[in-house]
């Protein structure tokens, strides 16, 4: 039975009440004062017009005014006081308080320190003796004593950054009265429950206490952040409160470690809503920077979220040595890294394909880890700065590929000494059939994982065995081959997985596996963590560093609070033994939080057989009422006092106040600045030779330096040309000398260079842009031209063949072959068995077909089976170069005319190549496709 929230000192005053209807008679029957006008009697006239008749009685809305004034002099008489305080205590056993001092209760303590102050005076003034047992403290001495003791303890509480355990206060209270039946049993609660199975106030009945009470304080507005997701655009807070009766709008505030706030958003709460969500938007540089979020004007411990390390969103850098192939994203060695990784970091790519540019401009980002998928050599000028790098931090995680295999053995940046070429299946190092995976080892980020069924591995690279080695391995096969391997450099590490990143050497990215182990590596790259950097047995726990205070502040007093276990048994929210705080030191820290993600505040079940009696806190109570009520009357007063003097004319003669109209005056000028308007003489220099080049498909040479080779490159590519005009449907417009340190190089399907071993040798910024230019779909075709004079030398390369070497030294370049028979440049355009120029012999080296080697489909690998690179020693152009007559310049080895016609005939093919990719190789499957039809 609750009790009356409105008591009288005097009740018998409100008897008066029933005299306001003899009131209201009186009222009606009273007219008010005639309204007197002055001269001249036209005024009066009009007076007269515009009523029809005089009020002969008062107005009811007047009536009622009075009838109100009288109704609240009764009420003030009556001496009304609200939440009056019940001071009777039963006298049948020790008066037992439960007292919540949780992170709930930081905003009313004092009150309910008021309220308990209050009982225990009732006690002591009838001698009973008290019990008390605060719910948020870790042990309790619940014994009943006298009420002095009791005091000193209160005084001494304090509220909590904790949950309150009610279980272990019943438990205890339970042990202290050891059957003694309670005469009072007062809960000071917060209103909120613990858990869905909790019911306290059902274990307070089975006590049998002779009066169950429960205090309440005014905890309408306690709210909790339950949780914050770092997405990929702005930062998600979810809330949790207890009444859901209104809407409501709260702000929450992202500060930094010096609690400055640097970001906020805003929570809505919908009319009967509990939880909501909302967003913090900044950006991911920003975000990072966040280390707790706070609810604006809410300052306790469950309005405070911590963060650490592990929160922020990790800054990947992707790139990859094949330019990939847009219509066949499946084969993209960066598609499935992309999936694996976007619902967990922010991913950027370089802007330009030139490494030697686009590595400086990713570390110039800060990136927490780079992956390069398929990429053998590097640029020499980023293999110090990306050393740097990963010193200082940051994880480099590399994918195997063709390329990655052909590479030269001693790269800084693989963590094991690599074997030439790849292990697969039909092989020279191959197994008999495809290998599972190995159990993850214990130690690494893998550790706990399952091993994944399904995956099987049908190529990698292989790894020479050393020492250390097992150390290095994170992942293995079934045959204890490495998977995974890495390095540690520094505060970083380079990680290496043996297979590709897409799914032509295994299964392993198109498993749910593949996500996992990428997110742990990439989770590892955070900066200076102590549980991350530190060794695997000492990180095992993390001795409290901060904690946090009930109001939501972070201290250094870190009390009686346990190491916090990383480990299996690592609480999900704070407990005793770890309240919320951060725990580890000043370099690296792991936070723990007051909630678990995603608890919901809810309303403390009440439902009991004993009859519970419901009161106020003490700070409400006691409040007198008659000095409101009388104030009430007398504003009344003087308003009847107004309306009286207003409807008897007294303020008719006061002179009226003329309204002065203010007159704005608008002036609106419109300026008109003069606009940047593009002219001819605005174009920049050089724009007028790109669009030209745009236009349409030109033929391309490296312009060498030597003006006798630069001649004969343009003379053969205008007799190739010329050769596709009249044979083909294409008509390329006149070549073009491409200087390859400036001019821009993407115009052009494919670029033609002629070796010279006595041209200058092209510097490293250059061949980096020719790499650039390869990596991005384009295609070189280099000519040593010197199948003639090789011919009969044993003794090893040409001097151009050496040049060849020097450059290519510094190129990505993939495994080559020599062109199959069934490639797609034999039958692009002519059907072809070799591709001679003025000398024939020489083969013509392409990209080697990792799908193809044990297949005759005949498709390439990627790109569109475009290979970015061809190399030849025939002089094609050489056997194309004509004159302004159009006749051939230099005669072929041996004098041949049919040479001459094949080898035109190649640069058909090539072109045909260049510009339609493997659309002949599909052709092989019409038959197959016709037969399906039925046709």
């Amino acid at each position: 039975m609750n009790a009356l929230p409105l008591a009288f000192a005097t009740p018998a005053v409100l008897i008066a009440l029933a005299a306001l209807p003899l009131i209201w008679w009186l009222l009606k029957l009273t007219p008010p004062r005639p309204k007197t006008e002055v001269f001249p009697p036209l005024r009066i006239l009009a007076g007269v017009l515009k009523r029809d008749e005089t009020p002969s009685k008062s107005p009811w809305w007047l009536t009622l005014l009075r009838m109100m004034l009288a109704a609240l002099v009764v009420f003030a008489l009556a001496d009304p006081v609200l939440n009056p305080r019940n001071a009777s205590l039963s006298t049948d056993g020790p008066l037992v308080l439960v007292v919540d001092n949780g992170w709930a209760t930081v905003a009313d303590w004092d009150r309910r320190v008021a309220t308990a102050e209050a009982l225990i005076g009732d006690a002591s003034d009838r001698d009973l003796p008290v019990s008390i047992v605060f719910t948020a403290d870790a042990s309790h001495d619940a014994v009943p004593a006298g009420a002095a003791a009791a005091l000193e303890r209160l005084r001494a509480a304090s509220p909590k950054p904790l949950r309150p355990d009610r279980v272990r206060a019943l438990d205890a209270l339970r042990a202290a009265l050891d059957g003694t039946r309670p005469g009072t049993l007062a809960v000071l609660s917060d209103g909120i429950a613990a858990d869905d199975k909790e019911d306290l106030m059902a274990g307070l009945a089975d006590l049998s206490p002779a009066q169950l009470r429960l205090v309440e304080g005014d905890n309408a507005a306690a709210t909790a952040i339950t949780g914050a997701s770092n997405g990929a655009d702005a930062l998600t807070v979810t809330l949790s409160r207890l009444d859901g009766s209104a809407a409501r709008s709260l702000i929450v505030d992202a500060q930094d470690r010096q609690g400055r706030v640097i970001a906020s958003g805003n929570v809505d709460f919908t009319a009967g809503a509990t939880v909501a969500s909302g967003q913090i938007a900044a950006p991911f540089e920003l975000r990072n920077d966040f280390a707790r979020l706070s609810i604006a004007g809410l300052a306790t411990a469950g309005a405070t979220h911590l963060l650490d390390d592990g929160f922020r969103r990790r800054r990947v850098a992707l790139i990859s040595g094949d330019a990939g192939d847009n219509f066949q994203p499946l084969l993209s060695p960066l598609y499935y890294i992309e999936r694996a990784l976007a619902p967990y970091a922010d991913l950027i790519k370089p802007g330009v394909a030139d490494l030697a540019v686009s590595v400086p401009e990713i570390l110039a980002q800060k990136p927490s880890a780079i992956v390069l998928a398929d990429i053998g050599r590097l640029p020499e000028s980023v293999y110090e700065p990306l050393q740097a790098w990963i010193a200082g931090g940051g994880t480099l995680i590399r994918f195997a590929g063709p390329r990655l295999a052909a590479a030269p053995v001693g790269d800084p940046l693989v963590p094991v000494i690599l074997r030439q070429g790849e292990r697969e299946l039909g092989g020279a190092l191959s197994w008999a059939e495809p290998q599972p995976l190995a159990d993850f080892p214990k130690f690494g980020p893998f550790a706990g994982m399952p091993r994944p069924d399904g995956v099987l591995i049908k190529r990698q690279v292989l790894a020479e065995p050393t020492p250390d080695l097992a150390e290095r391995t994170w992942a293995s096969l079934a045959d204890g081959t490495p998977l995974v391997t890495v390095r540690e450099t520094g505060a970083g590490r380079t990680v290496l997985f043996h297979v590709s990143a897409e799914a032509t050497w295994s299964d392993l990215p198109i498993s749910g596996e593949f996500v996992e182990m990428l997110r742990r590596v990439v989770q590892m790259s955070r900066a200076g963590t102590a549980a991350a950097n530190a060794d695997p047995a000492a990180r095992a726990t993390l001795a409290p560093f901060r904690l946090l205070t009930e109001r939501g502040a972070l201290t250094a007093e870190t009390g009686n609070a346990r190491p916090l276990d990383l480990g299996e048994a690592r609480p999900a929210s704070a407990t005793f033994d770890n309240p919320p705080g951060l725990y580890g030191t000043e370099d690296g820290f792991a936070a723990l939080n007051l909630l678990p993600a995603g608890a919901e505040l809810k309303p403390l079940k009440v439902d009991t057989a004993l009859a519970v009696t419901r009161e106020p806190l003490a700070g409400t109570a006691a409040m007198p009422l008659k000095p409101i009520l009388l104030s009430l009357a007398f504003a009344l007063l003087i308003i009847d006092s107004l309306v009286v003097l207003f409807m008897g004319g007294a303020f008719s003669r006061l002179p009226r106040r003329a309204a002065a109209a203010s007159v704005v005056a608008l002036a609106s000028v419109l300026l008109f600045a003069p606009g940047d308007r593009a002219t001819a003489d605005d174009a920049k220099p050089g724009d007028a030779v790109i669009l030209e080049r745009l236009d349409n498909t030109h033929l391309a040479y490296v312009v060498t330096g030597e003006a006798e080779v630069d001649q004969l490159s343009e003379n053969g590519l205008r007799g190739l040309t010329d050769f596709l005009t009249y044979r083909t449907t294409l008509e390329p417009a006149p070549p073009v000398g491409l200087d390859i340190t400036k001019d821009e190089l993407s115009f052009y399907p494919i670029i033609f260079w002629p070796i010279s071993a006595t041209a200058p040798m092209p510097s490293a910024a250059a061949i980096s842009r020719i790499d650039a230019y390869m990596r991005a779909g384009g295609t070189v075709l280099f000519d040593t031209r010197d199948q003639f004079s090789a011919l009969g030398d044993e003794s090893g390369p040409s001097a151009n063949g050496e040049r060849l070497q020097a450059i290519l030294a510094n190129i990505d370049i993939p495994p080559l072959e020599p062109v199959p028979s069934d490639h797609v440049l034999t039958r692009s355009f002519y059907l072809l068995t070799n591709f001679p120029g003025r000398y024939t012999g020489s083969p013509l080296w392409v990209e080697a077909r990792q799908e193809a080697k044990t297949s005759n489909s005949g498709v390439a690998s990627t790109g569109d089976g475009v290979s970015p690179i061809l190399i030849t020693g025939n002089d094609m152009l050489g056997a194309w170069a004509i004159d302004a007559n159009g006749a051939s310049v230099l005669p072929t080895v041996p004098p041949d005319e049919m040479q001459r016609e094949m080898s035109f005939r190649s640069g058909v093919n090539i072109m045909m190549y260049m510009l339609t990719g493997n659309y002949k190789a599909d052709q092989v499957h019409v038959p197959a496709l016709l037969e399906r039809l039925g046709q």
